[in-house]
């Protein structure tokens, strides 16, 4: 049987991975999706909900809603790339009762629902979910909270009875209210036969936050929130959504067709056979909808994927995707192809996933005829994140990890591929949009298999206790691998640097850089190299004052493509291709290298004294220390220098020194932290920046204006001056009386400051 498999095309393998509906799978598609509710239901459904609302809040960042059933429907849509959107509010009636889903549990929270027109939305919502139902007279209709006491006043102000409830005793209330958060696998079954049975839900979840809380769990499968939903019609998926209004997410208007999955495929179907014409908008957006779709559902859904997979077809060649032709939203049959592709192979046994076409392309491939090898080492699991081995997994090929069974199922995972950036949300593809494997080592030993290969790390988790753990890796074939103090520069002239995989990592303390091995085979001296990484990021620690917590090194990443602008920070830092030479060249990176500077700043930033519209900002503190002490080019002299602040604050106060502007170009902003850098020097900083840290969670900043106001006090006092006035010429709002604490200190501008015009 397995020999048969391997062999089976795309089409038929959907049959083999999902046999619970082989069937559907088989059957003709004359149809390819149901219509979801009928149109004049769903008018007066969006009618009653969206009555009075214009637009509603974005608490913290919401996540992704997928809205697929056939009596499921969109409410509110945010953007989820720039030519897509996808719901942040969903709808649907089930058996006698109905449901509205948020793509965020911040829905329920005070500050939320006291923005825009969220209050009187919440109000539809609670009537809506609540169907038809006719009350005794007087009687109010009865909202039960489940672990949501704070919004008793809420309800019952808007006219509603409200109090707290228990899941197991639902027959007093008409409507729960619950963050999905907070139910468990069992309370599953009871929630969904209240709503079957005529109850009203309305629920929320941040799905990306429940899967950064539940490090191992799949979103798809292991959330209880998503175990209740999908028979609903919808699911939580990963990734965020951006607002459309200023305060939040504009509503009122009935959001695109194929913003629900099932309609987008249905349509999408009939565009492909030529019986419909979607217009090139449709095409973008139906495709970022069917996509998400495919990545959130659980595998064993027996409505929507057999669908994608008769739809998908059974060419992988087809999906070839490169700078010079990518893939675009409109190139939907393509599009398509790689979601079903990528899924059937986190599916499939080890031995089944098979080198894709694209492997060649990006990352690369290993040489043909290049030895298997197997090698042991010793992980130090103090250290969390990712571990090195100096390996790479070839694709198409197995790789094994065998562990101590005193170490299997305490979270550690083998990761395959560096490059860890999604694409799936962007509007064009210059490579596959998933590249990099993650397989938990639940058991001693364990296989896994990767389309595309890529260096093999063990990723440990935080507060490991297991000390340190002896692994052995089989199946794989050796890097270029260089560590700072411990490889030998003639063992790596000789023979390191010529190791067959396609890409290499150089090592130093503070960070590990990885780039294609063909640009480290001609690196004579990663010694010299690697000890200016070590320095840089040495310099931002210790302006941070993080030197001593630092728990690991920092990575930086070169990709083909990444997932948000030119460089973005994280864990890893990601850069496009055109950065390998700089990051291999000692010299490039002593003449100054702005956007690694200011990524490795986005990762020492702290949001306790970055405010609103300055998070580009703080983080080039680190950028100008860095030009200072390793180039040599002071803040006063750099890309900001005292001349163009003057240049920079004219602009500023002809157009009224608007504080909105200021938000809004980070040079312009930076002219502040470059003219208080040249008056009070670098320990100014070190000292403010180490008030925060050892500030108690009482004294530091809830909010914005506090953060302001603290930023303005906190550096008052520690260069003994008063700022006030410095921060009221540039026009940054901050309070009386934090202007009044620093009253007493000697007022301060810099010299010849303000400019005359």
């Amino acid at each position: 049987m397995r020999m048969i498999l391997l062999l089976v095309t795309t089409a038929a393998l959907s049959i083999a991975v999902f046999p619970a509906i082989a069937a559907t799978a088989r059957a003709p598609f004359a149809k390819a999706a149901a219509t979801p509710a009928k149109a004049s239901t769903l008018k007066s459904d969006l009618t009653a909900l969206l009555e009075g609302v214009r637009e509603i809040a974005a608490p913290g960042a919401p996540g992704t809603l997928c809205v697929f059933g056939d009596a499921a429907f969109p409410v509110v849509i945010g953007k989820t790339g720039k030519e897509s959107s996808g719901p942040v509010v969903g709808a649907a009636r089930v058996g006698n009762g109905r449901v509205v889903a948020f793509s965020h549990n911040g829905y329920f929270g005070t500050e939320a629902l006291g923005t825009a027109d969220t209050a009187a939305f919440m109000v539809n919502v609670t009537r809506w979910v609540a169907g038809d139902r006719k009350l005794a007279p007087g009687a109010k209709l009865h909202v039960g909270l489940y672990r949501k006491g704070g919004l008793t006043e809420f309800f019952e102000k808007h006219g509603f009875k409200a109090s707290d409830v228990d899941l197991r005793r639902l027959n007093s209330v008409q409507v729960l209210v619950a963050d999905a958060h907070s139910i468990s696998d069992k309370d599953v079954e009871t929630v969904a036969k209240f709503v079957q049975g005529g109850g009203g839900l309305i629920t929320g979840s941040c799905p990306w936050g429940w899967a950064q809380l539940n490090p191992g769990k799949d979103l798809k499968v292991d959330f209880p929130g998503n175990k209740l939903l999908v028979p609903m019609g919808m699911v939580w998926g990963d990734g965020t959504t951006e607002r459309t209004g200023s305060r939040g997410f504009t509503a009122g208007e009935r959001p695109p067709t194929t913003a629900h999955a099932g309609l987008a495929l249905h349509y999408t179907l009939e565009h492909l056979a030529g019986r419909f014409q979607l217009s090139e908008d449709d095409v973008n957006q139906a495709s970022a909808t069917i996509t998400a779709a495919a990545r959130a559902l659980p595998p064993d859904d027996a409505t929507f994927l057999p669908k994608l997979a008769k739809l998908s077809g059974d060419d992988r060649a087809k999906v070839l995707p490169m700078p010079k032709t990518p893939i675009k939203k409109s190139d939907l049959s393509q599009r398509l192809a790689a979601t079903f592709q990528a899924m059937t192979a986190k599916i499939l046994p080890p031995e089944q996933v098979k080198e894709h076409p694209a492997a060649k392309i990006f990352p690369g491939e290993v040489p043909a005829n290049t030895p298997r090898i197997v090698r042991s080492l010793m992980l130090d699991t103090t250290v969390p994140a990712w571990h090195s081995t100096g390996l790479y997994a070839p694709a198409g090929g197995v790789v094994t990890v065998e562990i101590p069974e005193s170490a299997a199922k305490k979270k550690l995972w083998l990761r395959i591929g560096a490059h860890s950036d999604s694409l799936w949300n962007l509007d064009k593809w210059d490579r596959f949009p998933e590249i990099s494997t993650r397989v938990q080592l639940a058991k001693p030993v364990t296989k896994a298999g990767s389309m595309f290969g890529g260096l093999i790390y063990i990723e440990v988790p935080e507060k490991c206790e297991l000390g340190d753990v002896a692994v052995k890796v089989s199946g794989a074939v050796a890097a270029p691998y260089f560590v700072l103090g411990k490889t030998k520069q003639t063992d790596w002239k000789d023979r390191l640097r010529k190791e067959p995989a396609p890409w290499a990592e150089l090592e130093c303390s503070k960070v590990i850089v990885t780039v294609p091995s063909s640009v480290v085979r001609t690196l004579d001296d990663p010694e010299a190299l690697m000890k200016v990484w070590e320095q840089m990021v040495a310099l931002e620690d210790d302006l941070a004052g993080t030197a001593a917590e630092r728990k690991r090194p920092e990575r930086v990443v070169c990709d083909q493509q990444i997932s948000a602008g030119y460089m973005h920070s994280g864990y890893p830092i990601m850069a496009w291709m055109d950065q390998i030479k700089n990051f291999t060249s000692k010299e490039a990176l002593l003449n100054g290298n702005w956007g690694i500077f200011h990524e490795l700043g986005h990762n020492h930033q702290s949001g306790h004294w970055t405010f609103e519209g300055a998070g580009e900002v703080t983080c080039n503190i680190f950028s100008m220390l860095v030009f200072d002490k390793l180039c040599g080019v002071k803040p006063a002299k750099g890309r900001v220098s005292l001349e163009k602040v003057d240049e920079y604050y004219r602009k500023h106060a002809a157009s009224g020194k608007s504080f909105e502007q200021w938000k809004k170009d980070p040079f312009l902003a930076l002219a502040m932290y470059v003219q208080l850098q040249d008056a009070f020097g670098w320990d100014a900083y070190k000292k403010v920046f180490a008030e925060y840290r050892a500030g108690s969670k009482d004294e530091l900043p809830k909010n914005d204006d506090e953060k302001r106001d603290q930023w303005m006090v906190r550096f008052s006092k520690v260069v003994g001056k008063n700022l006030g006035p410095f921060f009221q010429t540039w026009g940054v709002p901050v309070s009386q009386p934090a202007l009044d604490e620093i009253k007493n200190l000697p007022a301060w501008m810099p010299p010849h400051f303000p400019p005359k015009r």
